[in-house]
Formats: C-alpha cells, structure tokens, sequence
C-alpha cells in the first residue's frame, strides 16, 4: 500500500493526479527541423497581463524568443522576458506548447506562467529594435489586443494558473564515480568530470525558479550537485541525513517534505532537494506522487498552491 502523504501535503486526487502523473513522463522531443523559443505569461496584481509590440510585424503577443545554441528552454524564457521588457521574471506552472509554421519551417515555443521579481514598472524601458511598446493590459482588453488566436488560448490557460505558487525542485545527483570501483566510504564518492560539468548547466535552468533554500543527502556526490546553484544564490547547502542512501526512511522523508512544504507556504519561497535513486520514491510518494525513475542529474519541478500540487514538469539539462 503507497504512504500517504504528510499533513502538510495534500495529494492530487482524480483527474488532477492523472494529469500530474502523465506530466512526471519525459516530454515528447521536439522535432531537429523546429526552431525553438520560450518566453511567459507575465501577470501582475489586478489581473494585468504583460503584452509586447513589434513593429516589424505589427503584431501583439507575449515577450517570447528563440533559444541560443545549447540554452535550456527555462533559461532562454526568463531571459528573453528581461530582454524584451526589462523585467525580471521567475516562472510558475509549465502552458501547452505552441507549434505553428512559419518562414523557415515549424517553429515551437514552450511557455510558462510567470511573475515579476522586484519592480514591475514598465513605463521607462528603452524598446529596441524589434519590440517598439510594452504594456500592461487587464485581461479582457488582452483577448482583443492580441493578434492570434493561438495566444489567446494560451492566454486562457494561464488564467487559470495564474496564482502564485511554490517550487519545490527535486533533483537527482549527476553522474558519480562507479561504486564497484570506489574503494573509500561510499559517501565520498564524487561526481565524474562529466558530472561536475552537467552541474554547472543546472544553475541557469535552476535560476529560473524562486528557489532560495537547498537542502541536499550529505553525501559528496550530492553536495557537488547543488554547489554551484547554492553559490550562485548565496545559500549555504541544508545537509540532510534523511535524505542520504544509509539513513533515508519513509517517516524521515516524509517529515522533511512535510517541513520544506509548510516553511515555504509562510515564506512564498521554493526550495531544492537532491538525493540519490533509492530515496527518490519516498520522495515522491510524501508528495502522493508516482515515481517517475530519473536519470542522474534529471530533476522534478513540482508547483504548489497551499500544500497541493498544481503542477508537475520534468527536465533534462544536457
């Protein structure tokens, strides 16, 4: 019988879990011929959502743009939002893909909700040379002003997410040592060159996300993992015995699920958890989620609205 959740999580039920399992499945690929862009659905209190022009086209749309060569789709989304308004943005649940045909083929654009960090004042922006107005327009306004019908359904999903939520990132180390040929304790086995690499390409796909706690198994492997996104955003690593291969149990687990939840539900701020390939379905099953079996260095963004995940989506960082 799968554990229940703690009390500080309520699980999914119906077709809201089955929804959350489907997306804990890697995402289909997206075809080598497409070219590929992200950006958000910036919301503001009131209802507002945030609209760009361009005057090449002449068209009204979301701030959204292609991703540089080898850019995770997360980070090219937060940074083309700063580049085309000015704004800083973190990003909440994950939209249905837009996929429609342009000059150079089929073009897809991964969208997600998102909120502003810090000022939201759009009025003195210096506009460049493709984005020539940036606006805050209410909702109703924002179904007529937009030029295709494809941004209006997206803009009616994000409606529907719009709220604030927590992020709480669940990450698998990257890849270690070998076991059978590490001769120390197994806790100090360290991540392989090719693991502290991959490392490094998490913190920007990280960044994207209001995470400001890390909380990691103490064992080095782990603390490699989430090193350079802890000194990136200033926080000392939280090392967990519950959450190591040797100390990890159900009850233990879920208590640190259950603290990481209500702390930032006070805090309105996310937090990051690594561990390792036997704690993971604990992990998940605190959360009343099923296991999705990651991939070293593969993480979980779960969105939570009042201790209830909303929203779930998996990503590869290669």
């Amino acid at each position: 019988m799968a554990s229940s959740p703690p009390q500080g999580v309520r699980a999914p039920s119906g077709s809201s879990a089955s929804s959350l399992a489907r997306s804990l499945a890697r995402r289909a690929e997206v075809p080598a011929g497409d070219v590929r862009a992200a950006g958000a659905v910036v919301f503001r209190p009131g209802r507002q959502v945030l609209l760009v022009h361009r005057g090449r086209y002449d068209d009204w749309s979301f701030p959204k743009g292609k991703l540089d060569r080898g850019e995770h789709e997360t980070t090219a989304a937060v940074r083309e939002v700063a580049e085309e308004t000015g704004l800083h943005v973190r990003l909440g649940p994950p939209l249905r893909d837009q996929r429609y045909t342009v000059a150079r083929g089929t073009k897809t654009v991964h969208y997600w909700a998102g909120r502003v960090v810090g000022d939201d004042d759009v009025s003195g922006y210096a506009v460049n040379d493709e984005i020539d107005a940036v606006e805050w327009v209410d909702r109703d306004e924002a179904v007529t002003r937009l030029t295709y019908d494809r941004d209006r359904a997206t803009l009616r999903e994000a409606l529907g997410v719009r709220r604030r939520t927590q992020a709480l990132v669940v990450l698998r180390h990257a890849s270690a040592r070998s076991r059978k040929a590490w001769r120390g304790d197994d806790r100090d086995r360290p991540l392989l060159q090719a693991g502290r690499a991959h490392a490094l390409r998490l913190v920007p796909a990280l960044a994207a996300y209001d995470v400001d706690r890390v909380v990691s198994s103490p064992a080095l492997r782990c603390l490699e993992t989430v090193a350079p996104f802890a000194e990136t955003v200033g926080v000392g690593p939280e090392r967990d015995d519950r959450l190591s291969e040797e100390d990890a149990r159900g009850a233990g687990v879920r208590a640190l699920v259950e603290r990481l939840v209500d702390d930032g539900g006070r805090t309105r701020r996310g937090a990051l958890l690594c561990t390792h390939r036997p704690v993971l379905p604990k992990v998940f099953a605190a959360l009343g989620l099923p296991d999705p079996a990651l991939d070293p260095g593969e993480l979980i963004v779960v969105h939570l609205r009042k201790g209830r995940a909303v929203a779930c989506e998996r990503h590869r960082v290669l």
